[in-house]
């Protein structure tokens, strides 16, 4: 199956999560990208471990987010490398940075540089809080991100602390909108023939992951979320939502009828709350009566009861079970990544494929991420650098 976008050439800047995932997002669908890293030390990420793991000598974290991309190595502050990307960008059809505001100007690969020279390039970037303002010099990390965006005091019960997210998901966030940005600019280069300028930031990305909540905010007064004190799962959902404690380990409730429910599950105090805003006025008192309910039989147990009824639940499973389940095996979401050159053939990678399908096809690619530089001399001979 010939993908997507076969024949479109990425120059990727970018370090550590956001502009390499979202890189990685465009190599999956068929790009090529050539990842132009520091000789010596490349990508930062290649030392960023998220546990102990490695991987012929770089972070699983990065070869997770670099697989089939190519490396080209070059001093940014030499001339004569700075030359080089600059023809490489002639032949480019996306580029994508990530620096901090200001210094990719002073490199010499800002916009206005490289739409002289490419005036067919979309131009991708990606700032922390955006190029004006108090912020626009802060660390763009994501911990930071989360911070600032309000998002940790949804998290968690009502006594605890705001509560981050357990993922980088204002990097991931932010890599996948700059992926959509990237595509409208193709398309509309294909009816214009120009290219353009894709900005995305991090906080911006957080924030719209939380609209839905935002937007009940702005049309509330105001109104600060208020967290359940009882197994909280959405600061703005009445009861029964959370996830509850069994007898041999967790059942997930979503949203449904608390007088439907207590019929079920044969718990007669749940009948007393006939008022729909109970769900929501009452949410702890609701849960509390949960919580002492369900402890007293096997998740199973409440499943065979709840599933057959259409009530919205689910098991809590751990990786191991989720794995282990037909209902993961059959996507088909866990692919292996070959060795690289030279190192030990059994030094495969196993990680997550793209999760797009096309055509009913997957999106699959077993090449290794890159060593540093480890592609210059078939990059400068296919382009005559």
């Amino acid at each position: 199956m010939m993908k997507p976008l076969e024949g479109l050439l990425v120059i990727d800047f970018s370090q550590f999560l956001s502009g390499p995932s979202a890189s990685l997002r465009l190599a999956d669908m068929g790009a090529r990208v050539i990842k132009i890293e520091r000789p010596g030390a490349g990508d930062l990420c290649r030392q960023l471990y998220i546990s102990n793991l490695s991987l012929d000598g770089d972070s699983t974290l990065f070869h997770s987010i670099n697989r089939n991309k190519q490396s080209y190595a070059a001093d940014l502050k030499n001339p004569a490398d700075l030359e080089i990307i600059r023809k490489l960008l002639l032949r480019a059809d996306v580029m994508i940075q990530n620096f901090r505001p200001g210094v990719i100007e002073k490199i010499g690969l800002g916009y206005d540089a490289v739409r002289e020279l490419n005036p067919r390039l979309v131009y991708g970037e990606i700032t922390g809080y955006g190029n004006t303002g108090p912020w626009r010099t802060k660390p763009g990390q994501d911990l930071l991100v989360q911070a600032l965006s309000g998002l940790p005091y949804l998290n968690g019960d009502a006594a605890q602390p705001p509560v981050p997210f357990g993922l980088a998901v204002a990097d991931m966030m932010a890599g996948a909108h700059l992926v959509q940005g990237l595509l409208a600019a193709l398309v509309r280069r294909g009816i214009t023939g120009l290219g353009g300028k894709v900005e995305v930031s991090l906080l911006e990305s957080i924030l719209d992951l939380q609209f839905e909540v935002l937007t009940t905010y702005l049309n509330d007064g105001g109104k600060a979320p208020e967290r359940s004190a009882v197994n909280n799962a959405h600061a703005y959902l009445g009861a029964p939502y959370g996830i509850y404690t069994t007898a041999d380990g967790y059942l997930a409730l979503a949203m449904g009828s608390i007088l439907r429910l207590g019929e079920l599950l044969d718990c007669p105090a749940l009948a007393t709350y006939t008022d729909p805003a109970s769900l929501f006025d009452q949410r702890d008192e609701i849960k509390a009566i949960l919580v002492q309910h369900l402890k007293h039989q096997t998740t199973g147990h409440w499943l065979a009861i709840l599933e057959p009824a259409d009530i919205w639940c689910a098991d809590v499973l751990t990786w191991d079970q989720l794995f282990a389940h037909d209902g993961f095996k059959v996507l088909e979401m866990v692919q292996t990544v070959e060795s690289r050159p030279g190192c030990d053939p059994s030094a495969t990678m196993r990680t997550t494929r793209c999760p797009i399908r096309i055509d009913g096809e997957l999106l699959t690619s077993s090449i290794a991420a890159p060593r540093i530089g480890e592609h210059n001399q078939v990059i400068a001979e296919e382009f005559g650098l």
